[in-house]
């Protein structure tokens, strides 16, 4: 089974090449100027004050939460209360809400958006005590931003903060702003399918000041400096006259969640194509919903928006008993059309949340559909009309049978 038309690709062209090229010359491999200058690029790219670059999302995601355990302004963010979060997704978003020390409660999504519904949030606060409840992390799924106006006003009803996971929706537009700058903050992903990528990579992009101090002493093993670049060999350290090291003496327990300039260089070059590639994902979907529209009866085709930065081409079968996901994406791949499970169920259908089966059971119907007949195909900017094509005949081939 020979991949024709992978899920993702990430080519090294010359500009990537050169970024590369340029970090061994510098000298220097961990974080440093090229980290900073990426920082400083993406801040500006999702129009928030900051950006903190990590090693990866799921870093971003336990930095992020473990930041607001620290944080004082806060009262009812503590270990053992509770977020509301999105079922289906990539199950990082679900680890890092419990490694952080908190419970992840589940509310159903929108079929065609992946989204979860607001209403089923303000239902679940309104029939358990809220008090118990400290954080609602919405996931915007393969692009598709979620009613970020009407989580903020149920959030501050309820008085619960709201940060985002935006790992799958690099430009994603919500009311004319970027995901990721519409809450506390929010969390990316730069891993090699994703909209914009290094390979791997993490960041987190918000407006607070106190957020940013936070999290750079957490994803550096709590160590006491918060500087965006170590200055202390250049003489100007801010504890030079004090009598410990800063950076050998940890005010919180962290992690190593640094980056390195490579990944760094990498994502410079990709924010520079970040409007192409939006634009070309985003016409390869609007191609591929055309040519397929003759299938519409047997599968949900992405719905086409023109807010959305598409990591992705999903695909959700109808009630139709005679396609079965499994084959039919197993033919796809013999045929060379790389596919995806569209991630599951995470309380209901990954074994590793097994223990939360029982409670979920039947409450979660959209959730549980999408997770067991989603799957998704590529639809990235490498992507041309021939391959396209190529994607089109499998369907008439595959489904012929």
């Amino acid at each position: 089974m020979k991949v024709k038309i992978p899920v993702g690709d990430f080519k090294l062209e010359k500009d990537e090449k050169e970024a590369i090229l340029e970090v061994l010359e510098l000298g220097r491999i961990s974080e440093g100027k090229k980290t900073k200058e990426f920082e400083k690029r993406f801040a500006e790219y999702i129009d928030t004050k900051y950006c903190i670059a990590l090693s990866s999302g799921t870093a971003a995601l336990i930095a992020g939460l473990t930041a607001l355990l620290y944080d004082e302004r806060f009262k009812k963010v503590k270990k053992g209360s509770k977020i509301i979060t999105s079922p289906v997704t990539y199950v990082a978003t679900s680890n890092a809400i419990i490694v952080s020390g908190f419970e992840p409660v589940y509310v159903d999504i929108d079929p065609n958006t992946f989204a979860i519904i607001p209403d089923k949030i303000e239902e679940l606060l309104k029939n358990t005590n809220p008090d118990e409840y400290s954080i609602i992390l919405p996931v915007h799924l393969m692009g598709y931003p979620n009613d970020m106006e009407q989580i903020n006003n149920i959030a501050t009803k309820y008085n619960l903060v709201v940060v985002e996971d935006s790992a799958q929706a690099h430009g994603s537009m919500y009311n004319g702003k970027k995901t990721g700058g519409l809450s506390l903050f929010g969390m990316f992903s730069f891993y090699i399918a994703h909209n914009i990528q290094a390979g791997e990579m993490g960041a987190i992009t918000t407006n607070d000041e106190k957020i940013v101090k936070l999290v750079r002493k957490i994803k550096a093993n709590g160590r006491l400096c918060d500087c965006s670049v170590c200055v202390r060999n250049q003489g100007k350290c801010p504890y030079l006259d004090k009598d410990f090291d800063p950076r050998f003496t940890h005010q919180f327990i962290g992690y190593n969640f640094k980056t390195m300039e490579f990944q760094s260089a990498l994502g410079i070059t990709q924010l520079k194509k970040a409007n192409g590639i939006f634009k070309n994902r985003q016409k390869n979907v609007k191609y591929l919903n055309k040519k397929l529209e003759r299938y519409k009866n047997k599968f949900q085709l992405p719905l086409y928006l023109k807010n959305v930065s598409y990591l992705a081409y999903p695909i959700v079968i109808k009630n139709d008993k005679k396609i079965n996901r499994e084959k039919l994406m197993y033919e796809f791949e013999r045929h060379g059309v790389e596919t995806r499970p569209l991630f599951g169920c995470i309380p209901t259908q990954q074994p590793a949340y097994s223990y939360l089966k029982e409670k979920y059971n039947d409450k979660l119907p959209n959730a549980d559909y999408i997770g067991k007949m989603g799957f998704y195909i590529g639809c990235h900017q490498y992507l041309n009309t021939e391959n396209l094509d190529y994607i089109c005949s499998t369907f008439n081939n595959v489904l012929s049978k």
